[in-house]
């Protein structure tokens, strides 16, 4: 996911999650991975389903097909992997180039790729160790830990585990989160008190995944232990486990012996994005490579312990990869900073990880002791290649017979998922709500009572069609995918859940529609564009036809005032501007730093203006009703452009266009 993009619902394909009341919670016992030996034992024997033995040779062809294949199709300059199984590493590749230009081939053991969430795992690790230590408790209120104060929301306290789990109710933030200029690099501190979110959620309730909550955890992790968060990863992980092409400093230090590979948005035609500074570093800053990750899925997999060394108890292992909550059994779980994946009968638990250039997943299998780890260096490795790899590879080496079967259910039970939705990453009390209005989703059942989702497509593009396999819970056609819907205590489905576990997808309010809203805005600038439209034609009129007589105004009938056309002026001028930038911008927009204030000021100050004469052209539009003199045709008027002007101002308000400078 484009992390410009975070709100997009088309990402939450993969979403799932969390126990509410009207979904029991369901823990699952997770066994204790201990230590495992480097496995000596042979390759194990094709799988009958597939008649394909997961060996180097046959990995080999398998990879040497995909990938250079992928990196054509999605203009993909570059991609690193490694396969481990039972501790030998199968297939440890670079594909394509770190550089298009210089045409500089990927090397899997020194060429560093930027790993985005992944480095969040890290983080997790970390505050993990701190708890073996006793210097944390995962269900105290985290304000414990910190030295400025997270605000009190819903009369309960945030939790370390709130924050391992995406359950801490935070609303999302983009200001500061990615920059390519130095001169925005933040202090951790700094960036956290700042952009402070407001909570949208119950701590524990809402999965709303948020990298601000990773970055109080690194935070804690950096006040607990007295080192720099990127000092600690290093000492306590990097060092340990032998990762000597890892680091989380942003860029890598002077001297360090692995090269960083370009990223490229949208076109290697085009020049590289640059290094692209991740705020705060907990969440995102990782630099790696694929030799490095193939040394800590190998600790994962050994119960925490790599070449003797030791960076995790067993125990708390397990306790990291025991699920915390599941929307349903029958949908993979949110684990403490890990989540799981399924496929056949796979268990995959990880992280994936997005920039804007580079796109990366992570995953490691306990049971059949699978290390799975590939890296993209452009834009194009985002929605496409990372779920052909994961499916392509458990079909290939772990078919299973996944035919299931489907139930018929009253209509009324189909029906009742229909409705409009919108992601739970999301921000309400900022600029970014007004994205949510482009993002919702619309859910309907048809006569057969399939369900789809327009915009959730599967590989090959096509819609994906869901039908029931028991009460509330939906699976996708010729597809693995599910799908939950969670119900309150009234029996209203309220949200649904997916297969990732990080968001939910939650009902919009009727006046929060986005259908309705963009459809009212949009008559409402019709309106005032036809206000604009009048006055340019009669001021041409007066210019070029000032000889010819004035055609005399029909008795009853007057001019709207002044003010009213004014209002009308600013607010094309304004909404068409915006459209304009946002539409000419594209893909290309950064996300937001301390370079935007000065438009975000300007934007306030002419929004405030649009208000102001807006007042008004109401009081305008109510007022004529009283001049019984009036034609009823010039009084409709009147009203129209008043509704038009209140319509805007309400969007403005409620959507942000006008709020806060600095949040974002």
């Amino acid at each position: 996911m484009h992390l410009f993009r975070l709100a997009a619902f088309s990402a939450a394909i993969s979403l799932s999650t969390l126990a509410c009341a009207q979904a029991p919670q369901t823990t699952v016992p997770a066994t204790p991975p201990g230590p495992q030996p480097h496995s000596e034992e042979k390759t194990p024997p094709a799988n009958p389903l597939s008649g394909h033995t997961l060996d180097s040779a046959d990995l080999q062809a398998f990879f040497d097909g995909v990938l250079p294949l992928q990196l054509e199709r999605s203009d993909i300059a570059g991609a690193s992997v490694i396969v481990i199984k039972d501790g030998n590493v199968l297939l440890q590749k670079g594909y394509g180039y770190s550089d298009w230009k210089k045409k500089t081939p990927v090397d899997p053991v020194t060429t560093i790729f930027r790993l985005a969430s992944i480095s969040k795992l890290f983080t997790w690790v970390s505050i993990m160790q701190l708890q073996e230590q006793g210097k944390v408790d995962l269900d105290a209120d985290v304000n414990r830990y910190l030295d400025f104060r997270i605000k009190p929301a819903f009369g309960q306290p945030v939790t370390l585990r709130n924050l391992m789990t995406h359950t801490g109710g935070f609303e999302e933030t983009l200001r500061d989160l990615i920059v390519t200029n130095p001169k925005w690099r933040i202090p951790l501190r700094d960036y956290l008190v700042q952009n402070q979110p407001r909570r949208l959620f119950p701590p524990g309730k809402v999965p709303a995944y948020s990298n601000y909550g990773v970055g109080l955890a690194s935070y804690i992790v950096q006040r607990l232990s007295g080192e720099p968060f990127e000092q600690y990863v290093a000492e306590h992980i990097f060092v340990p486990l032998g990762m000597t092409h890892s680091t989380f400093y942003q860029p890598p230090p002077k001297g360090f012996p692995a090269a960083p590979s370009e990223g490229y948005r949208d076109s290697t035609d085009k020049a590289a994005v640059g290094f692209e500074i991740v705020n705060p570093p907990g969440a995102g800053a990782l630099s790696s490579t694929a030799a490095d990750m193939g040394r800590f899925g190998q600790a994962l997999l050994n119960g925490g312990e790599l070449d003797g060394t030791r960076i995790l108890k067993p125990e708390t292992l397990a306790q990291m990869w025991t699920p915390q909550f599941q929307a349903n059994p029958k949908l993979p779980p949110q684990c403490m900073g890990f989540y799981q994946t399924w496929r056949n009968n796979l268990r995959w638990i990880g992280h994936e990880g997005d920039l804007i250039a580079f796109h990366s997943l992570f995953f490691v299998e306990p049971k059949e002791k699978l290390v799975l780890f590939v890296s993209y260096n452009s834009a194009g490795g985002g929605g496409k290649p990372r779920p052909e790899i994961v499916n392509m590879f458990s079909d290939r080496y772990y078919s299973a017979e996944t035919k299931q079967a489907f139930v018929n259910l009253p209509r009324v039970d189909l029906t009742a998922i229909e409705g409009t939705y919108e992601t739970t990453r999301r921000a309400d009390s900022t600029r970014l709500a007004l994205t949510d209005l482009f993002d919702q989703r619309v859910a309907k059942v048809d006569k057969d009572g399939v369900l789809s989702v327009p915009d959730f497509k599967d590989l090959r593009g096509h819609t994906i069609k869901w039908r029931p396999i028991e009460q509330n819970l939906w699976q996708a056609v010729d597809w693995q995918e599910r799908l939950f819907a969670i119900r309150d205590d009234q029996g209203k489905v309220v949200r649904l859940a997916f297969d990732f576990p990080g968001v939910q997808a939650e009902r919009v309010k009727w006046y929060e529609n986005g259908k309705f809203v963009l459809t009212v805005a949009a008559a409402s600038l019709g309106v005032l564009g036809l206000v604009v439209l009048a006055t340019i034609l009669r001021t041409l009129r007066r210019v070029f036809l000032r000889r010819r007589p004035r055609p005399a105004q029909q008795p009853g009938t007057v001019w709207l005032p002044f003010v009213t056309k004014l209002a009308a002026w600013i607010w094309v001028a304004l909404l068409g501007g915006l459209l304009g930038f946002f539409a000419s911008a594209g893909d290309d927009l950064d996300l937001p730093t301390p370079a935007w204030d000065k438009w975000f000021h300007l934007v306030n100050f002419v929004t405030a203006i649009a208000l102001v004469f807006s007042v008004f052209a109401i009081i305008s539009g109510i007022r004529v009703w009283r001049r019984t003199e009036l034609r009823r045709t010039t009084r409709i008027k009147f009203s129209l452009v008043a509704l038009a002007c209140l319509i805007l101002s309400w969007v403005s308000i409620h959507w942000h266009i006008i709020g806060p400078v600095k949040r974002l």
